[in-house]
């Protein structure tokens, strides 16, 4: 079992969450990731890591190159994230993806 704490520091915070997020769209490379999160690619290693073993990821290597995908645990956390912010979106008057000024 993790501590409380560490699952709070892990998953609440802008960037685990949008790498979730992003990965519900299907597998992509750590790169791809750092990219459309704006996120360095060292810092989304380390997320990616930390998620790995939280069960969350996988990791498929082709060669040099890693490929990361969900796992079924992965994918049913990154869409209560998703519900959850669509959720919040509709009681703000927006859509999810659309931002707040």
């Amino acid at each position: 079992m993790f501590p409380r704490k560490k699952l709070i520091k892990a998953f609440f915070r802008e960037k685990p969450v949008e790498i979730l997020l992003s990965l519900r769209e299907g597998p992509k490379y750590p790169t791809t990731l750092s990219k459309e999160t704006d996120c360095t690619y060292s810092h989304t290693i380390k997320l990616l890591e930390s998620f790995r073993k939280f069960g969350l990821v996988d990791f498929e290597k082709k060669g040099r190159i890693k490929i990361v995908r969900l796992t079924r645990e992965g994918e049913e956390l990154a869409n209560a994230f998703y519900s959850v912010l669509t959720k919040l979106y509709k009681l703000g008057g927006g859509e999810p993806g659309e931002e707040k000024g």
